[in-house]
């Protein structure tokens, strides 16, 4: 029981510091993520096509 009184004021302390992002802040953090996800893509297309010319 103890357990769960720790976490929910760990919880209550971490949801009183949020704050919404402004709308910089969001822009950035979607650009970052955005180029993230096509460098992955862009490099797992390449494994694949490396792999279907040696199979």
């Amino acid at each position: 029981m103890e357990n769960i009184k720790l976490f929910y004021h760990k919880c209550v302390r971490v949801w009183k510091t949020l704050k919404k992002p402004s709308r910089k802040e969001f822009e950035m953090t979607a650009k970052v993520s955005a180029i993230g996800i096509l460098i992955l893509g862009v490099i797992g297309f390449i494994i694949s096509l490396i792999m279907s010319f040696f199979h």
